[in-house]
Parts: C-alpha cells; structure tokens; sequence
C-alpha cells in the first residue's frame, strides 16, 4: 500500500487584502524529502510555509498532511492539533516574531512544557540543544537583548528541541555569521540524510545542493519548475525569468556579452 505524501496541495489560492500570494498551486512533498523553495521577494514561499504549518489556510483548493486535510475544523480537534503541533514546526526568517519568552531557557523549553513532558526529560532535552546550538552562555538572558544572530539560534533551538517530523525553515541562514551559518547548514545536511521532511525557503543558491533533494522554484504563487538542485541551478534562463539571478552586461572593445550573476553572492560570478 502507497503512503499518502507527507503534504499534498492542490489548487490553492491565497491573498492578502485582495492582492494574491499563491495562485492555483498544486504540490506533493513526500515524507522524508528534502526540498528547496526558491523565488523572487513575493512570489509565495513564505506563505506556502505558514500554510503548511496550518497557520493559513487557502481561500480556495484543499491541502492535506499525511492524507487527512488540513483544515481548521481538523486543528480543533485537540488529539490532532497536539500530535500535528508535535510533529511540524516552522522557524520563522524574523526570529522576533517567535520570541516572546522572558530568558532563552524559558524560550527553548516553552515547547517541551506544552508537550507536557516530565521535568527530568524538558531539562535534559532544553541542555542539549541549547549546547547544539551554542546558546548554553546565554540561558538567562532576555531575547530581546540578544543579536540579531543569536535570536535566530534560539529560535532554531526552541524548534530543534523538540525533534518535529517536519521542518519548515524560512530564510534560516539569513542574519547569521558565517560560522553559525555552516552550522546551520550541516543541520539541515544532517536531517536531509534522515527520515526528516525539511523544506527551506531561501535565497542562497550556493547551499541549496547541500539542503535539498528537490528543488521548487515559485513564480507570482505557482510552481514554475520543479527539479535536482543540479537541474534548476543549471538552467539560467529559468533563474533569470525568476529574478534568482541578474546578467550584466559587459562590452569588451566592440563585443557586448552578459554574464549571469547570483543575487545572494557577496560578489560577482563569472
């Protein structure tokens, strides 16, 4: 017997005070994929990840998770919307957002405790991924104090802690140093080789063959292609018409030609 995927999405349709965001997408995501969302600022990906999450629902078309839909009559139903909470989480791009605890101990183990976990497991489980993620020295600070970087690691803690099924991550690299940057990154590695479903927005073309299996490039809220990382990276008139890449132009003597450039590198590829 086939499983049904772990998300499955068809014909959805979102907007925001009349403006679309998604606009007819259809998408299955299999359990244990991992999958890279690409696309311009605007073109659907943050709201596919709320949507996912059951933050949104769609104004039209139907969205399941392991084959039951998602709908907010189902997320009132207290067994599914606790094992559903559980198994799914989403990290947030502005970690400001996800932070509301008053120290980082209380921010990491604010899950686990709604999980009702016993006191023994919360505080082994909270030292662990605090010590993972390189956040032990600041377990009594306030979040709203700390770094732009180190409330993104806090707020990939209070996820990680839990060890969901499913990951959403929406830009989880952006506003980090390069150091926290690999670290992230080796996670996301870590979980592709797993039974994980982790599925990262991001700008960064340079990491999406290490993150993803599978790649979605969202175009004005559809999928415009979908492919290997080495399939879409490779097409340059895709990632040009998706505004994931700009040519400049260059005039050597009487020959003009472009170049294509990547938005999200530091400096210019040739």
């Amino acid at each position: 017997m086939l499983m049904p995927p772990m998300f499955e999405l068809r014909d959805v349709y979102f907007e925001y005070d009349g403006i679309p965001a998604l606009h007819g997408l259809s998408v299955q995501i299999a359990e244990g994929e991992s999958v890279a969302l690409l696309g311009a600022n605007g073109s659907g990906k943050s709201t596919l990840l709320r949507i996912l999450d059951a933050l949104y629902f769609p104004s039209h078309g139907q969205v399941s998770f392991s084959g039951r839909p998602l709908t907010p009559e189902a997320l009132h139903q207290e067994e599914f919307a606790l094992s559903f909470r559980r198994r799914v989480a989403l990290v947030f791009q502005n970690p400001d957002v996800q932070l509301f605890n008053p120290t980082v101990f209380d921010e990491v183990a604010f899950g686990p405790l709604q999980m009702q976990w016993s006191k023994e497991e919360v505080l082994s489980r909270v030292g662990a991924t605090m010590a993972l993620m390189g956040i032990t020295h600041l377990r009594d600070r306030p979040p709203y104090r700390l770094s732009g970087g180190e409330k993104k690691r806090v707020a990939l803690a209070s996820v990680i802690v839990l060890d969901p099924d499913v990951l959403l991550l929406d830009e989880p690299t952006s506003t980090l140093d390069p150091r926290s940057q690999s670290q992230v990154i080796d996670l996301i590695q870590e979980w592709k080789g797993s039974s994980k479903t982790v599925i990262t927005a991001t700008h960064q073309l340079e990491i999406v063959d290490d993150i993803a299996s599978r790649v979605l490039v969202l175009e004005e809220g559809r999928v415009g292609a979908t492919g290997t990382a080495a399939e879409i990276l490779a097409n340059y008139e895709l990632l040009l018409r998706a505004n994931l890449v700009h040519a400049h132009r260059h005039s050597h003597g009487t020959i003009t030609h472009t170049h294509p450039h990547l938005h999200s590198h530091s400096k210019h590829e040739h």
